[in-house]
């Protein structure tokens, strides 16, 4: 399970273009495993998200982009953090994680929630719905997917998707993990309860994570789940470096290579864990106090400079030690 995580949210490097980014791609998966990282993921997006980068900027499809990574790495598990439960097929999700089982020797973890981005849904004709189609499109998928995952045959008439004595073949390698995304404390938090082995919570470590955590105890409870076997990580967006002086330069770097104003890199510096290892440890430690089992990081600034995984590594694992 999740302790100490990397997310790979960008793709838009100072010094890599075309055919040259993937490369980058793959250094940041070797050198996260290098670090004691225990998983590595991508986002599962089309276009770069509000707050990172414009729409047009590089992205990946994220089931090719792991099964490359599977390649060149041999420990970290891989995962979609998360997957848009809308843009796939659940059967074909399910063949699809599978795959990726096999291709890394049994490294696969399933990260999926319930999916958000309307601008992308609308610009690429997946059907975005309402947000109580998008939880309900999420549970049904999860009543698909999951028993597939683990050998059975499924039939199932829902509201959204049907399948009629479906199985797959070959199974996976290994039990696959079913990592939830998000933070919704009524929905997506008693889905984690009812059908997850990881949750991956987004939020103020201080000020949101505690009143999550209790929700996700309560629905626990609820459903007579032993809430111990489930691990909770909550996402740290961070830019470290071994000086301020440092930290501030690298976001230099990334602003000129994406364009942005002086006002754009103070908001980004207000929204990440920013400074030196003293200063980001202090707030990594702030984060493990809340009660959450592990962290996932990532560097939207600066994971490109490989030196940087190396020492948010360093931190990660000191905060998470014992």
């Amino acid at each position: 399970m999740t302790r100490l995580g990397y997310q790979i949210p960008n793709f838009t490097y100072p010094d890599a273009t075309g055919a040259d980014i993937f490369s980058t791609v793959i250094d940041q998966a070797k050198a996260a495993e290098a670090a004691g990282f225990d998983r590595v993921f991508v986002m599962d997006h089309f276009y770069q998200l509000p707050g990172l980068g414009a729409p047009t900027e590089p992205m990946f499809e994220c089931y090719t982009a792991l099964s490359a990574l599977a390649q060149h790495t041999e420990t970290v598990r891989l995962s979609a953090l998360v997957t848009g439960n809308t843009y796939r097929n659940p059967a074909l999700l399910a063949k699809t994680v599978t795959a990726l089982d096999h291709v890394s020797g049994g490294r696969a973890t399933l990260g999926i929630g319930a999916g958000w981005f309307e601008l992308e849904h609308d610009s690429l004709g997946f059907d975005f719905g309402t947000f109580t189609d998008r939880f309900e499109k999420l549970e049904e998928a999860l009543q698909i997917i999951i028993p597939l995952l683990r050998g059975e045959t499924v039939s199932f008439d829902g509201e959204h998707y049907q399948v009629s004595d479906a199985f797959n073949s070959p199974p996976p390698i290994s039990r696959i993990p079913i990592m939830i995304g998000g933070a919704g404390e009524k929905k997506t938090l008693r889905m984690v309860a009812q059908y997850a082995d990881e949750s991956n919570l987004v939020g103020t470590p201080t000020a949101e994570i505690p009143r999550k955590l209790d929700a996700l105890a309560a629905h626990c409870e609820r459903l007579g789940r032993d809430r111990s076997e489930i691990t909770v990580t909550n996402m740290l967006m961070v830019c470290v470096a071994p000086t301020m002086e440092e930290a501030e330069a690298d976001v230099r770097e990334i602003a000129a290579a994406k364009g942005w104003p002086d006002e754009v890199v103070e908001m980004v510096k207000g929204i990440l864990v920013f400074g030196d290892p003293d200063t980001v440890g202090e707030q990594v430690a702030a984060c493990m106090a809340t009660g959450v089992d592990g962290i996932t990081f990532n560097l939207p600034a600066n994971g490109h400079n490989t030196d940087r995984i190396g020492l948010l590594g360093e931190i990660g694992l000191a905060a998470t030690a014992g």
